[in-house]
């Protein structure tokens, strides 16, 4: 730790220096030996030009240095290789930036585990794709301003600046961007992943379309309907897990479907007096636990839930163990329609809309993200040898260029353009062995540091439209907390150490009410330790960089 804070402070010292080749020199040799050597402008070539004059600034760069990237794969790119740098887009990709990457890709349901370790071995890659904000289980404890005065990663104001133009033309043409991918104190910390503002809404509950209809039941919306709904699926459609959802590295896919029906959340959120409220301690969120409770007790959520990953979810739905789920509508509804279709044609899952205590009301919450994405966010670290390198390399997925490669693939062999617009070609959209969803996987990049195309759509089925049509039917835009709030580095060293003791604590005891491991009469001794444990400060905390980030 203390070597990449030495690193990280002659780094920044010497980017705001200026271009003086002697000078920058001069400060190598004099005042950072002591660094890990971050060789940002004082690489010298036998012209006497720095680095960046080296490098270049067109793609692809002049360089034969690789550098290397951490981040998980997309899962259904796994189903052809198990390295980025092999699949059609990693190759595109190197012949375009002129830069060879070898990427280290942890598994994705211990990718917070495998995080946590990389950042204890002080063995970091040159750039981590992954969630800085310290908003979720999932992410760097404590945040950005906390990760950079750790020495883990680099500020980016002076590197974006001056080698990346064009992520700096996009933050400087989108105002509310801008407010979002920096501390409140300024500071730039990732290549952000950008989303389309027309793919806001993409995950909800879901539900076999055609078990209803052959049970002659509506599309269930209220907790009761549901109840009912799940019963029958139990006991006239051999169900053994009506109801699952993933469940890994402390993550409850289940995220706010059922939980909003009682007006909290599984996390900080937001009340309707604009005041920051953490659900797991709400008097009602014991009422959607005593529900669950029983759900698990007569089988009607799943018994395996706490085990349930990716793969045992596929197979439950697939095989008819699972008839609901909260997932998402191109690794959900399309994925397990386009395996079924010819096995069993008449397999139907629909969106169905997140569920209430009451007919009519609109749901408390649900699904709805911002046009910045943390999770898939690339930030530089301070062990990256060549900062700038690592900049122009990522610069080159906001061009216009890169942007057509990452969301569409290689020209010519995954879409062409007609009248002007990108379409896939049927190598993608209607190949014999494989979904559109793994083809795309390998041929682009469906999540990262770019902006996402407005003319991508990924749905392949009607029901898939429909859905975000259904999910987009919520009061979420007025009660999610944005996952870019951004505490100070004092009150993110605070946080990080009370959230990581709450989370561990909170996800124990959910698993332990639910299957009945722990009596519900427990319920205000484990709020009475949550708060012991700081979720006051937590709180308070959130709602000061709430306040902070209105007014950015």
């Amino acid at each position: 730790m203390e070597r990449r804070l030495l690193a990280n402070e002659c780094f920044l010292r010497r980017l705001k220096v200026g271009v003086s080749a002697v000078l920058l020199t001069s400060l190598i040799l004099s005042g950072c030996s002591q660094g890990n050597g971050n060789k940002l402008e004082g690489k010298q070539g036998d012209n006497g030009k720095g680095a960046s004059e080296e490098i270049g600034s067109t793609y692809p760069l002049n360089t034969t240095e690789t550098i290397s990237s951490w981040e998980v794969l997309d899962s259904n790119a796994v189903t052809f290789h198990a390295d980025l740098a092999d699949t059609p887009f990693g190759k595109a990709l190197a012949k375009a930036t002129g830069v060879n990457v070898k990427y280290i890709h942890p598994n994705e349901q211990q990718s917070k585990e495998q995080f946590n370790l990389m950042i204890a071995s002080d063995e970091l890659l040159d750039t981590v794709e992954y969630d800085w904000t310290g908003h979720s289980a999932g992410s760097y404890p404590g945040g950005p301003e906390k990760a950079i005065s750790d020495g883990v990663i680099l500020e980016l104001n002076d590197i974006i600046d001056q080698y990346a133009p064009n992520l700096k033309k996009k933050l400087a043409a989108n105002k509310e961007l801008d407010k979002m991918v920096k501390t409140d104190s300024g500071k730039y910390y990732v290549f952000p992943m950008i989303r389309n503002s027309s793919g806001l809404v993409f995950r909800g509950p879901m539900i076999r379309k055609d078990w209803l209809d052959d049970l002659k039941l509506p599309v269930p919306t209220t907790i009761a309907e549901w109840e009912t709904t799940l019963k029958a699926f139990k006991d006239q459609k051999g169900a053994k897990a009506p109801l699952s959802v993933t469940y890994t590295g402390g993550n409850f896919e289940i995220r706010d479907a059922f939980i909003g029906a009682y007006h909290t959340s599984n996390s900080f959120y937001i009340d309707d007096e604009g005041k920051v409220k953490y659900g797991p301690i709400d008097p009602q969120y014991k009422d959607f636990l005593t529900l669950f409770r029983k759900w698990f007790a007569e089988g009607l959520f799943d018994k395996d839930f706490a085990l349930t990953d990716t793969k045992a979810l596929d197979n439950k739905i697939l095989t008819g163990q699972t008839g609901a789920t909260v997932h998402q509508l191109s690794g959900g509804i399309g994925r397990w329609m386009d395996a079924m279709k010819e096995q069993d044609p008449k397999f139907n899952l629909v969106g169905t809309p997140y569920p209430t205590l009451n007919n009519g009301e609109v749901p408390f919450t649900g699904q709805l993200s911002f046009i910045y994405n943390p999770g898939p966010s690339k930030a530089i670290t301070t062990s990256a040898k060549n900062p700038e390198l690592v900049a122009r390399w990522l610069d080159y997925a906001y061009s216009d260029e890169g942007a057509m490669l990452l969301n569409f693939g290689i020209e010519g062999e995954s879409y062409v353009m007609e009248n002007g617009a990108p379409v896939y070609t049927d190598l993608i959209k209607n190949n014999e062995k494989y979904s559109l969803q793994q083809m795309v996987s390998i041929y682009s990049k469906p999540n990262g540091p770019y902006e996402a195309d407005g003319r991508r759509n990924w749905n392949t089925l009607p029901q898939q439209d429909e859905a975000v049509k259904v999910w987009s039917q919520t009061d979420a835009k007025k009660h999610t907390l944005p996952a870019f709030l951004t505490p100070t580095a004092e009150e993110s060293k605070e946080l990080g150490k009370i959230v990581m003791e709450v989370s561990n604590y909170k996800e124990e005891m959910f698993v332990k009410f639910i299957v009945g491991k722990e009596p519900m009469e427990s319920y205000d001794q484990y709020v009475a330790q949550i708060k012991k444990m700081g979720i006051d400060r937590a709180i308070e905390i959130y709602q000061s960089a709430l306040e902070r980030y209105n007014k950015r």
